[in-house]
């Protein structure tokens, strides 16, 4: 060993040399506290740490350590480095990140880490003032490897005696260290075998069997087998990545999001025990259908097994671009509403001081009504696409009616608030502006709030926070949808709000309560489709819409049925329309040509629109995620224009059942209010 003043040097040049910042992110998803991590010696003081127990290595300074790595969660590793181990020898990984994972994983192996009989403990101490970052005798060694709060530090402590080993101060906390898969000869093996044979080959049938085996998306589950990455793994996924795991960008982020509320523990310990005792099986045919179905194990004990839906249908909701929520999550909460977070209780909910103002948050702080709001801001603006585009038969299709039934039974509950948006500038800035309109009874939860407050039983108003600059946001509304109805509160609460577009929950209240989402439900679960068939088929859910059509223009029921899909609905694409009609390109271009002949549509190219022919008139363009279309369609449809005639608004929750829909814009026509140029 070589030291300098003031340094700290490894034994191992080669570590010393791949010690940098790429460490951080070769780990990104299996540590915590990744602000800690951007810096140099994060391998190497891992390594010292390993030596320092061991007896091999000498700090330079009575009083010093091995140094940092991180904020310590790496010592999480000792008993679970299979993760690691996964990750180094997946194909997706990329080289320089490779080498780092295979630099650890060899010293580990030289390291009491990797003994199943060294005597290990983790914890937390609590250390005297001016005491050494490691202690070392005959008994044993103890290192800091990282700050657990104020005035605590984590610890790895290896005994080498029968007395106890000597401490770096009071011990608060400890705990024996858990045993898994890892040992010397099981790591030297495996990293003997990436670099003798290249990484492990790419098996999409093992993707398939986690999922099917847990109910995970396809994107999810291939992130899983290449290590549990995640998004903080950036630059994220490159092209070459994306080929390996054979997924979109979307799917990807699709995917990082499905996996996101797993804690760096949780993927350690889903992934510590998923590979073989043999390292070499991972070559050999199946030998990742067989980790597959370990993770799969260990990840239905920890969080369930999801229904599993078609792989159509979760690319289809990837294709929705949801914010909240990943396509697997919305998907579950269609097929068992039950087992998701924020749907399997009623939320009691209050309204407790915060750093950015008072805010709801559920009396458990499990933020279940975080969980609820981002489930009923997806899937509701949504339910109609589930209903339109969706064949009969589909789970996520079929669980709709009970999605609904559960959110009206939640919406019900007396203790839940939801947000209601800001107050409007011309009602009032304050709350001492507002006593007129709400009373003078304060909100009364469980802690004072910091601000003036009003609360009359459904409305509770909130007052601004005061910024830094010294301006004043305008109050806060929230209301309890228990109590939301047909009365002079309920009318009081709308005419005090701002701009509702960018507070939706009063209006989604109100539509699955209302008569429209009760005749969608009942065309799900009544409606004699055949399994297969769309609603959005007007020949399979109006025959006899599409009839009068036909007999009113004098053109065969195929024209007719597009011709109404072109009316009514708002992103009636080529590829969508030949999946809902079941048709081939021929029969599609047949019934366009028969609607173009007779000066009902006209052929053309625009951006965005995904078809060859449109109804006559203006056409309103939008950027995505905004779906252009007709203005007639626009106007049938109730899509409202923004500031530049663009339509940058989302679809408003619709006011008819697609029946409805197509015999009403087929009535527009009939009586001369239909499109024309």
């Amino acid at each position: 060993m070589e030291t300098t003043a003031g340094e700290l040097v490894t034994a191992r040049a080669e570590v010393a040399a791949l010690d940098d910042y790429g460490v951080a992110t070769a780990l990104s998803g299996l540590v915590d506290g990744s602000g800690y991590w951007v810096r140099d010696g994060s391998l190497a003081a891992i390594e010292r740490t390993g030596r320092y127990l061991a007896g091999t290595w000498e700090p330079p300074r009575p009083d010093g350590g091995p140094g940092k790595a991180g904020e310590g969660s790496w010592a999480r590793f000792i008993g679970r480095i299979g993760a690691v181990a996964l990750r180094a020898a997946a194909p997706s990984t990329r080289e320089e990140r490779r080498e780092r994972l295979l630099a650890l994983l060899e010293f580990w192996a030289e390291s009491p880490f990797a003994d199943p009989a060294a005597r290990l403990r983790t914890g937390v101490v609590r250390p005297a003032e001016g005491a050494p970052e490691a202690v070392r005798d005959e008994r044993g060694a103890a290192v800091a490897v990282g700050w657990a709060g104020p005035g605590s530090r984590r610890f790895v402590e290896l005994r080498t005696g029968e007395a106890e080993p000597p401490s770096l101060g009071t011990v608060e906390e400890a705990r024996e260290v858990p045993r898994g898969w890892g040992t010397a000869e099981q790591l030297r093996r495996l990293v003997g075998l990436v670099r003798e044979r290249g990484p492990v080959p790419w098996d999409p049938e093992a993707v398939g069997v986690l999922c099917e085996d847990t109910g995970l998306g396809r994107a999810a589950a291939s992130l899983a087998l290449a290590g549990l990455l995640q998004r903080s793994y950036m630059p994220f996924l490159d092209a070459h990545e994306r080929e390996v795991l054979r997924l979109k960008v979307a799917e990807a982020e699709d995917g990082a999001s499905e996996l996101a509320r797993l804690t760096s523990l949780e993927r350690l310990e889903l992934l510590a025990d998923v590979l073989p005792e043999d390292p070499a099986e991972l070559w050999e045919p199946g030998g990742m259908r067989a980790v597959a179905e370990r993770l799969a194990e260990g990840w239905r004990a920890r969080r369930g097994r999801r229904a599993v839906v078609p792989q159509r249908t979760l690319d289809a909701v990837v294709e929705l671009g949801l914010l909240r929520l990943s396509a697997a999550e919305f998907c579950a909460a269609f097929t068992n509403p039950g087992a998701e977070p924020g749907l399997s209780a009623p939320v009691d909910t209050w309204i407790k001081n915060t750093d950015h103002g008072p805010m709801v948050t559920d009396a458990n702080a499990r933020w279940d009504i975080a969980r609820f709001e981002d489930r009923l801001l997806s899937a509701v603006p949504h339910l109609f696409w589930v209903y339109a585009e969706l064949p009969a038969g589909d789970p996520v299709r079929d669980g709709a009616p009970g999605l609904v039934r559960v959110f009206q039974e939640r919406l019900n509950h007396p203790g839940m608030l939801l947000d209601a948006g800001r107050l409007s500038p011309t009602v009032g800035r304050s709350v001492a502006e507002v006593h007129e309109r709400f009373g003078f009874r304060p909100y009364a939860g469980p802690e004072r709030l910091d601000v003036a407050s009003i609360d009359d039983g459904l409305t509770v108003v909130t007052d601004g926070t005061v910024s830094r600059r010294g301006d004043r946001s305008q109050p806060r509304l929230c209301f309890r949808p228990a109590f939301y109805g047909d009365d002079e509160r309920s009318r009081a609460l709308l005419a005090a709000r701002g701009d509702s577009r960018y507070d939706p929950e009063i209006g989604i209240v109100e539509w699955l309560r209302g008569p429209v989402c009760a005749r969608i439900v009942e065309r799900i679960e009544r409606a004699p489709l055949p399994a297969g068939a769309y609603e959005s088929d007007p020949a399979a859910s109006a025959p006899e819409v599409v009839a009068l059509v036909a007999g009113g223009l004098g053109i065969d029921e195929d024209a007719a049925a597009l011709y109404l899909q072109l009316l009514a609905l708002p992103a009636p694409t080529d590829r969508k329309v030949r999946a809902w009609n079941g048709w081939k390109a021929a029969r599609h271009q047949k019934a366009a040509g028969v609607l173009v002949e007779r000066g009902l549509v006209v052929e053309d190219k625009r951006p965005r629109a995904g078809r060859q022919v449109f109804l006559p008139g203006e056409w309103i363009h939008a950027k995505k995620p905004y779906q252009p279309m007709e203005a007639w369609k626009a106007g049938l449809l109730g899509v409202a224009r923004s500031y530049n005639g663009r339509l940058e608004n989302p679809l408003p929750l619709p006011t008819r059942t697609l029946p409805e829909l197509f015999a009403h814009a087929w009535a527009l026509v009939e009586n001369g209010s239909g499109p024309s140029m």
